[in-house]
């Protein structure tokens, strides 16, 4: 009989040993490590292949495309971007074109929503008005995330005395009620064009981004990954550009993606006041504003612009919540 291993001696864990089953074989650990990790046939636990991680945004690319509120919010955007850069796509009349014995008409054949106050068809002002108001809300998304994202980023790297002069600021502009300030800053503007109203959002709206910005690139700057940078030899602007700036940006989307349907109600609220865009500019906000006297004799003439109106901010407000979520790692 072989002798019996002194069971003090120490045992080599590559040794060929026996299994439980009774029957022999040698045992390997590299083979066996890989059969615990991936699986029969060197597959994952589910039988499809081992998938390389995702990052943040593959991530969340993932989770929008199964996410119903995403797609149905996307096509409702796609099919407005449609309307403000091709109109003539789906209506072939002048919005301008007025004809005063069709004052108030109801729906007829070419005209399906009827006619307004000076006879002008409401179905093409409807569809003309989306240029001017996606236009606003979108220059004034793109002007409020830039500037808010730069001085929030350089207040948040920085810090100090930068930090709190920047701090102050905004502190001031968050004081100033958003319609007294437009009823004030706009009233004393004769130009009729967009930007105007433009650039008062983004006057008052940047303070909002930049403390945004400002907190997420204090929590980026504290990695790891930055204090190895750094270590490197990396400087501020590449710090800043390279590792912070891709990781903190994320919640900026989302908060300049909600803001974007916010900036069109507001431009609609300014028009309907009388201080916003103003004639011959087709707008949502100045047919409304035209049509709310008469709404009891002709209510076709604010419940188109209206519904428009309300459906393009609903679109943009689930699109940013839908971002929202699958950004944010604590709510996936």
């Amino acid at each position: 009989m072989p002798d019996a291993q002194d069971p003090l001696e120490p045992v080599d864990p590559h040794q060929a040993v026996a299994p439980a089953g009774g029957y022999g074989g040698g045992f390997d650990l590299a083979a066996a490590d890989a059969q615990i990790l991936e699986g029969p046939a060197g597959r994952a636990q589910d039988g499809g292949p081992l998938a390389k991680p995702r990052s943040l945004w593959s991530d969340a690319w993932h989770d929008l495309r199964r996410n119903p509120i995403f797609i149905v919010s996307a096509l409702i955007i796609l099919f407005l971007l449609f309307i403000v850069i091709w109109p003539q796509a789906i209506t072939t009349q002048d919005p301008l074109k007025a004809n005063l014995a069709m004052s108030q008409a109801g729906p007829s054949a070419g005209h399906p929503f009827g006619f307004d106050n000076q006879g002008r068809d409401v179905y093409t002002r409807v569809v003309y008005g989306a240029r001017a108001s996606v236009s606003v809300g979108l220059c004034a998304t793109i002007g409020v995330v830039l500037a808010g994202s730069a001085l929030g980023a350089l207040a948040g790297y920085f810090g100090g005395w930068w930090d709190a002069v920047l701090s102050r600021i905004s502190d001031i502009f968050f004081g100033i009620p958003v319609i007294l300030g437009g009823l004030v800053f706009l009233s004393v503007v004769t130009n009729s064009t967009i930007w105007p109203v433009v650039g008062f959002m983004v006057l008052l709206g940047w303070p909002q981004v930049a403390r945004i910005a400002r907190g997420s690139v204090i929590t980026a700057r504290q990695n790891d990954y930055v204090l190895a940078a750094r270590a490197l030899g990396a400087g501020d602007s590449r710090l800043l550009l390279r590792h912070i700036a891709p990781n903190a940006v994320a919640p900026v989307i989302v908060v300049g993606t909600i803001a974007l349907g916010t900036y069109i109600a507001l431009e609609a609220t300014l028009s309907y006041l009388g201080v916003g865009l103003r004639p011959p500019t087709v707008s949502w906000g100045i047919d409304i504003s035209d049509a709310s006297n008469q709404i009891r004799n002709a209510p076709h003439m604010l419940l188109w612009p209206a519904g428009a109106l309300s459906l393009t901010v609903l679109a943009f407000i689930m699109l940013g919540d839908a971002v929202r979520d699958a950004l944010d790692p604590k709510l996936r």
